[in-house]
């Protein structure tokens, strides 16, 4: 819950006051007592919070456990808790990485070769790293591959042969290092450009809007992204055959300050 304000205040205006008032609590350092382990959820406070925070499905199951398993008293019940978490992954074929795996978003190659390896069974690294858009060499190949099976992102199966052990990977918006995930998008972003100038438009989908927005309008729209990444994912995950790795990026993010008033 911390990480998940923490990167809220990063890229929109958010306080500990406002996001007491989203989850409908009168305190307004209420929730900063919880996340510094000063005052606790009740589970009427948990679904208030996960309301507020935009949690659906798989998600909103997760932070329930995690809830529970941070407020846990006794192993026994943290044990509990953390195999239901460990469960709702697994069904649901999500790898939540917590902090120890974010150099996985430390380098686009990570992603890449994830979906990429699978698909080019029986292949040398050099081989594969001829298919990657910028280049890369058969030794960052290599690396990474190895990277990405000591992570539990990747299985041998066969000589040269891999498979994914979960269809998606996740940071989760309640365990991550924003930091990590920062980097990860500097360099799609990069990419990105570079794919404007070199892959032709039949090969790529750019466009974008410049809106007038209030902050009322802005989180809807962004929970319209989220929901629209969640349509994607879904689509993705139904065919279990791939021919080329791609990139989407979701962007919005503002170009002017804050007016003073929104009346002219």
């Amino acid at each position: 819950m911390d990480h998940w304000f923490q990167e809220k205040k990063a890229h929109a205006v958010m306080t500990w006051r406002e996001f007491s008032k989203l989850a409908g609590f009168r305190s307004p350092v209420y929730l900063k007592l919880v996340c510094e382990g000063k005052s606790g959820l009740s589970g009427a406070g948990v679904a208030r919070v996960a309301h507020a925070m935009g949690l659906e499905g798989f998600e909103l199951a997760y932070f329930k456990a995690l809830v529970a398993f941070n407020q846990a008293k006794r192993e026994s019940i943290r044990q509990k808790y953390f195999d239901e978490m460990q469960a709702l992954s697994k069904a649901h074929q999500v790898n939540v990485l917590g902090q120890k795996s974010m150099g996985y978003f430390e380098s686009w190659q990570n992603p890449v070769l994830r979906e990429l390896v699978p698909h080019m069974a029986g292949k040398k690294a050099k081989q594969i790293a001829v298919q990657c858009m910028p280049k890369i060499t058969a030794r960052q190949v290599s690396a990474t591959i190895k990277y990405l099976t000591s992570m539990g992102l990747l299985k041998k199966v066969g000589k040269d042969t891999f498979v994914q052990t979960n269809k998606t990977v996740s940071t989760g918006k309640m365990d991550f290092v924003p930091l990590a995930v920062q980097q990860m998008h500097l360099q799609m972003g990069a990419l990105a450009l570079e794919a404007i100038k070199n892959v032709p438009l039949s090969g790529r989908s750019v466009s974008g809007l410049t809106l007038g927005l209030t902050e009322k309008t802005f989180q809807k729209i962004v929970k319209e992204l989220a929901d629209f990444r969640k349509r994607v994912i879904a689509i993705a995950t139904e065919d279990d055959d791939m021919e080329q790795v791609f990139r989407l990026n979701l962007q919005l993010f503002p170009l002017t300050w804050k007016l003073a008033s929104g009346k002219k």
